[in-house]
């Protein structure tokens, strides 16, 4: 039985998050009411500030921080507790329960990575069956039908290895392939190829990236199971498998591929489990860590971006927006951007708002009787959107749009070029880096080339110390002039600029909002260089 050990550090809890006297070197578990909700390690998630090290809570949390709850921390055998005691946090002043659970009522706790999901340690028998069912379907479809090697690898291989069952702190399967191809564009194809094959057999799938497919496996429970299909591959020597993993590795830890058994099914697994598993989690991976976070090399991450990926840095953290703060959005009211727009066009007149969000604008522009196509590179956005539109009996296309991916830019550039549509941007120039801008402008480029118009609005930066707009830390301030130089150098002229207070993503006051109309009517030649 474990018990509070009287020279353990003390730890004080509040709503910013623990606040350990003296922070051990071990990994920590944090459980409320008796349900595991987070672990983490001190000294590397931790910061000294006055009186100890303050090890903050995770963004996914804090949004369910707000009453009474039994708040316990201790190692991960539970033998050494550093805390274990009823507080309250928020307002808790009538007593409310903190409960981290999702829309349907079901416990979350937060992955590796920092998202919230539903642990397999909560998850019934009869649905984890479900899981491991689907998962050997899909590796003998993989395998028999699309001709690949692939095998089960990463959480699910590690728990079968080490337990011979799922890491209870887990909530997902992964699979991957070991394919031929060595270069990206092939590898590319092979990845399609097999995308096309596995929908015709009756899988729902979801592109991640041009080597990555996310399965998505309905339970009875609700849920749907992600399951990833991740290409493996040697460029040059170098071993590479999506997840991020990249260094030296022999064919022989993969194939002929084995067998192990997971909760008493078998599944095809690499040739040598123990050395691909100290290939992905390092020489300690027998000892349990629910603390675990990947350390990936800069220069391999850096090439399966450019290979096959693009750059999707906050894509987790505008899901979680979105799954949070961002759902009291979607029932409200259209911005004054939208109406500032609607009165420049022509009654009737198509619109395609990049960046759409939530779809409030979007679903507007559709009840005024205008063709919509709403676009947002948040599968969770994109849900809302159809969600809300369904529910409405609205008509709006909805599409995925990721600016940093070239592919994704030129598709739907195309697309809107024979389907001519005014633009609409609000609030999406200040979440993108310089190459997502550059390639906004050539997708505006692109559509707009026959007549139309983009309309903008952004959070300025006109050197008035004003506020960072909200959510902070997606989105930021831009100076309008850098802008306009940007749009120019694409061919695009500016031909209404306005300043003004206004509003941010989560509506509060913006003192400086920046608003432009934008046509392009003359190419770009291949000497015209960006400037900023």
């Amino acid at each position: 039985m474990s018990r509070v050990d009287s020279a353990a550090p003390a730890v004080v809890v509040s709503e910013d998050g623990l606040l350990l006297r003296d922070a051990p070197a071990d990994v920590q578990v944090v459980s409320f009411d008796g349900r595991y909700i987070w672990a983490f390690t001190a000294p590397r998630d931790g910061r000294i500030v006055s009186g100890g090290l303050l090890v903050e809570w995770p963004p996914v949390l804090r949004r369910f921080l707000d009453g009474v709850v039994r708040v316990r921390v201790a190692d991960v055998a539970g033998s050494q507790v550093l805390l274990d005691e009823e507080v309250a946090l928020g307002s808790g002043a009538d007593g409310a329960r903190v409960e981290v659970v999702d829309h349907q009522g079901f416990p979350l706790a937060v992955d590796k990575v920092g998202h919230l999901c539903r642990a397999f340690d909560d998850t019934e028998d009869g649905v984890r069956a479900e899981i491991l069912t689907g998962t050997r379907r899909l590796l003998d479809d993989l395998r028999e039908v699309c001709d690949v090697e692939a095998y089960l690898n990463y959480g699910a291989l590690l728990g079968a290895v080490r337990d011979g069952a799922m890491i209870a702190h887990d909530s997902d399967t992964d699979v991957c392939y070991l394919s031929r191809h060595t270069s990206p564009a092939d590898l590319i194809i092979e990845s399609y190829a097999i995308q096309r094959t596995l929908k015709k057999l009756g899988w729902t799938l979801l592109r991640m990236s041009g080597g990555d497919i996310k399965v998505l496996l309905p339970l009875s429970d609700g849920r749907l199971c992600h399951i990833d299909i991740f290409v493996a591959f040697r460029v040059d020597g170098t071993f590479y498998q999506l997840g991020n993993r990249s260094g030296l590795l022999p064919d022989s830890v993969i194939v002929p591929v084995s067998t192990i058994t997971l909760h008493g099914v078998d599944f095809p697994a690499p040739a040598d489990p123990e050395a691909m598993l100290e290939f992905i989690y390092g020489p300690g991976w027998r000892v349990p860590d629910p603390s675990f976070k990947y350390t990936d090399p800069v220069r391999g991450v850096r090439r399966l971006d450019g290979w096959l990926r693009g750059f999707r840095t906050d894509m987790g953290r505008w899901t979680e927006f979105h799954q949070g703060a961002g759902r009291a959005l979607s029932g409200g009211r259209r911005s004054g951007f939208a109406k500032w727009v609607d009165r420049q066009l022509p009654r009737g007149a198509a619109v395609a708002d990049l960046g759409c969000g939530t779809g409030r604008d979007a679903l507007w522009f559709a009840r005024r009787g205008r063709p919509v196509v709403a676009f947002d590179f948040s599968r969770a956005a994109r849900a809302t959107v159809i969600r809300n539109a369904r529910r409405r009996r609205l008509h709006v296309q909805v599409r995925a749009l990721i600016l940093n991916e070239l592919r994704t830019v030129l598709v739907s550039g195309a697309e809107l070029a024979r389907d001519p549509h005014h633009l609409t941007a609000r609030h999406l120039v200040g979440c993108l880096d310089d190459r997502a801008r550059d390639q906004l402008w050539l997708l505006c480029r692109m559509a707009l080339r026959g007549g139309g118009n983009l309309f903008l609005e952004f959070s300025a930066d006109v050197g008035d110390d004003a506020p960072p707009p909200a959510p902070v830390g997606l989105v930021r301030r831009l100076d309008p002039a850098v802008v306009r130089r940007e749009i120019e150098a694409a061919g695009g002229v500016v031909e209404r600029q306005r300043l003004r207070a206004g509003t941010d993503v989560l509506g509060n006051l913006d003192p400086t909002v920046c608003r432009m109309r934008v046509r392009w009517t003359r190419p770009v030649g291949p000497d015209v260089q960006r400037k900023s």
